[in-house]
């Protein structure tokens, strides 16, 4: 499967802010962007104006590259929210919210969405007691996401139980801190979700 293998600190610089790709390190002063706030590459002296579709396509870029979504899967999602009745921008940014990967990253159960797909490919991750390892797999209300017994014996599990007490979790979702183990208590709201790109730039672009 196709994905980006380069180097994540390099997406942030080219946006100009912090997409937080890299889990705690992002909010260290080790995090790329502040040290080398300039975007990569070879620096120019000439200021160039962004067009209105220019910014339409960083937009969408930032969505895609915060969610570790390629072209053609981000399409197919902006295509399946316009289906949908409501708002598309909102409908996108559910969809996306509520793949695999980023539930398990939200439950706290990964430092970054970029982990928590791997764990889902490695198949350390269950949904309602079946082993799933498609990370794009889309949850509903009421599955409960959890751990393999492969998973419970390894150290990266103990580490997990750790640290997720500190993580907060959004309100569509709970854990149980015993076992573990997540559900999804209803649909994420446009509240909940700590977006940093503009929804409404990226339905315009793929309105064109």
């Amino acid at each position: 499967m196709a994905r980006y293998n380069g180097p994540v600190c390099r997406l942030c610089r080219r946006n100009g802010e912090k997409l937080f790709l890299k889990g705690d390190r992002c909010f260290t002063p080790k995090c790329a962007i502040e040290r080398r706030p300039n975007p990569p590459g070879q620096r120019s002296q000439r200021r160039r104006k962004i067009s209105d579709r220019g910014l339409q396509l960083r937009e969408k870029q930032k969505a895609r590259q915060t969610y570790g979504v390629l072209e053609r899967q981000f399409r197919r999602l902006y295509q399946e929210a316009s289906r949908r009745s409501g708002v598309t921008g909102e409908n996108l940014m559910q969809l996306l919210e509520l793949r695999l990967d980023n539930a398990v990253y939200r439950l706290g159960f990964a430092e970054s969405r970029a982990q928590a797909r791997q764990l889902v490919l490695h198949r350390h991750v269950t949904v309602n007691g079946r082993i799933t390892d498609v990370a794009s797999a889309q949850v509903k209300i009421g599955d409960r996401v959890g751990w393999t017994d492969r998973a419970r014996k390894t150290d990266f599990f103990t580490m997990v139980k750790e640290w997720q007490g500190g993580r907060e979790v959004p309100a569509w979702l709970s854990v149980d801190p015993a076992a573990l183990e997540g559900q999804v208590l209803a649909l994420p709201s446009p509240d909940e979700i700590d977006a940093r790109f503009n929804e409404s730039a990226i339905v315009e672009y793929y309105s064109r």
